[in-house]
């Protein structure tokens, strides 16, 4: 997939394929490398997509490589549920990574050997300080830091700590070995950073082999270099980190050809949730029903409610790459799968609120089935047969005992079209003891099967319907925001503000044509919306829907300058 949607229209491209370009010209690299390094400590979302569909987009295009690695190294909240879920998003997603799977505990001893290398040119260092006690020498944005106490210690002795390390001699906190910078950078990030440190944990990979772990900005890069990445393709935050990035692909000594980190803007979606650590929070309370509840945009859940690859393709696509953060609203994704869906999907009828339409004249026992196409916007998907006898169900909402002006559907003396069937006339109607109109009576006109009238009279209002006898009876699950969108996404102490009405669940009535439906099958619901079959919780006897998104929208795509 390219990276942005101009590309193939005028020809013109993004900055990082700019820079791509320039690097390939001056013969730095003679191939184009890129990755996705995920940590696996959580499922991914609808912002990791954009940094897999660019990574994976460049090295296409470009007829390059792209790798996918998981960047293990804090064993501490890493699970092999979540590098199982990685795997199956970037596959769905229709990222190739050629089926190799890269680990940084894969070179946990290259890593070591290069520390090593680093303490005896004097350029790390072993320091006893504490986590505190390093932040304070740190200084500020403002100030220059202090140089640690141990900054001179013997090389000998640092490489001797380091090893003692390693044998498990310190505790957790007791030691860490530091890179001899300048504590006098502007860069924070450059002022002797933390390379190593104690961390007596079982390893989901290495076991207990290891009880030192490396630390991110020291990994990352020898990460990047050893598989021979040439484009280290992040997000803004890393920015301020690329000097350090630099100086540990440079300082190592053995790669000739180092990689380059060039970053880009995230993407931010308005009013919803992101962060691993919210997530969590809703997954153990209860809030949601696991990493995949349809009302996140975890990439599981979006695959769950019914998006397709397709449309966050798209999404993507649209969204663009940039160097400045920016807010997207959530309507534009909805765009992009209502664009996906309304030719792929067969579209049919489906009562959420059902009342019992009778046709007093229509012949008793007697059944006919309608040719329907499945799409009249897309003629390939062909048509089906719906059954149609005297007992329907209608919305409720389609009938009305005193309608106000304009009204349009059912009423007292009033004909509308039943769609793809016959016209009706309402002649009377029952309720129960509270008033609630329950059964609704009507004649037909046996002329006008298919919805037209031979005599050219004109109805003002089509209602859609169900087969009562034939009707499939399912559960349906619609959503809203999970996000109480009116307070914004988090109070203070952290905590979300949940929608309580953001999962509503119903009783339906559908025509036959999805009674052999499968996991992630999806139907346009006409007049509703577009649904889902659920994977995880429907069953040939219990079909459970899940609404992917309204059939309409205000939300029109911003013109393009």
């Amino acid at each position: 997939m390219a990276a942005e949607v101009t590309e193939t229209i005028t020809g013109t491209k993004n900055f990082i394929e700019l820079e791509i370009d320039k690097d390939l010209a001056e013969g730095r690299y003679t191939e184009v490398v890129t990755r996705f390094p995920p940590e696996p400590n959580g499922y991914l979302h609808i912002g990791h997509a954009k940094s897999i569909l660019l990574n994976y987009g460049i090295a296409k295009e470009y007829h390059g490589r792209f790798n996918m690695r998981f960047d293990d190294t804090n064993p501490t909240k890493e699970k092999n549920e979540f590098v199982e879920s990685i795997k199956k998003d970037i596959e769905w997603l229709g990222a190739d990574f050629g089926g190799v799977v890269h680990y940084a505990s894969d070179y946990f001893d290259k890593m070591y050997e290069i520390a090593e290398d680093l303490i005896k040119r004097g350029k790390a260092y072993a320091s006893d300080l504490t986590a505190d006690e390093i932040r304070e020498y740190r200084g500020t944005l403002t100030e220059p830091g202090k140089d640690d106490p141990n900054c001179n210690r013997p090389a000998e002795e640092s490489l001797q700590i380091f090893r003692d390390m390693k044998a498990g001699k310190y505790k957790d906190g007791e030691m860490v070995i530091r890179a001899r910078i300048d504590m006098a950078s502007p860069n924070i990030n450059m002022r002797d950073p933390v390379i190593y440190r104690v961390a007596h944990m079982s390893h989901v990979r290495t076991g207990d082999k290891w009880c030192i772990y490396p630390m991110y900005d020291f990994a990352h890069p020898i990460e990047d270099a050893i598989e021979g990445v040439t484009h280290s393709l992040c997000t803004l935050e890393f920015e301020d980190h690329r000097p350090l990035y630099d100086w540990v692909v440079r300082e190592a000594g053995c790669f000739p050809h180092p990689p380059r980190q060039i970053e880009f803007a995230k993407m931010y979606l308005t009013n919803v949730i992101t962060g691993k650590r919210y997530i969590k929070r809703l997954v153990e309370n209860g809030t949601v029903d696991g990493w995949d509840d349809p009302r996140l945009v975890s990439i599981a859940g979006l695959r769950r409610r019914g998006f397709t690859p397709e449309s966050i393709q798209n999404f993507v696509r649209l969204t663009g790459i940039s160097k400045s953060n920016a807010s997207i609203d959530y309507a534009e994704l909805e765009y992009c799968i209502r664009e996906d869906l309304k030719l792929r999907d067969s579209r049919v009828m489906a009562v959420m609120h059902p009342v019992k339409l009778v046709i007093d004249n229509y012949p008793e026992g007697k059944t006919e089935y309608l040719t329907v196409p499945n799409n009249k916007e897309n003629e390939a998907l062909g048509s089906r047969e719906v059954p149609f006898s005297r007992e329907l169900y209608i919305e409720a909402d389609d009938f009305m005992v005193e309608p106000p002006k304009k009204y349009k559907r059912l009423y007292p003396g009033n004909e509308v079209r039943l769609m793809n069937a016959y016209y009706v006339t309402c002649t009377s109607y029952e309720t129960d003891e509270e008033g609630n109109v329950t059964r609704v009576h009507c004649t037909y006109d046996p002329e006008t099967r298919g919805g037209d009238s031979p005599d050219g009279r004109k109805v003002r209002g089509t209602i859609h319907w169900v087969n009562a006898a034939t009707a499939v009876e399912a559960e349906v699950r619609q959503y809203e925001n999970i996000v109480n969108e009116e307070l914004g996404v988090y109070n203070e102490d952290g905590s979300v503000n949940v929608n309580p009405n953001s999962k509503k669940v119903l009783t339906a009535y559908i025509e036959p044509a999805v009674k052999d439906a499968k996991a992630y099958d999806s139907f346009q619901f006409v007049r509703d919306g577009f649904y889902c079959v659920d994977c995880r919780d429907s069953r040939p006897n219990h079909l459970v829907f899940n609404r992917v998104v309204s059939l309409k929208s205000s939300y029109r795509l911003p013109a393009k300058n």
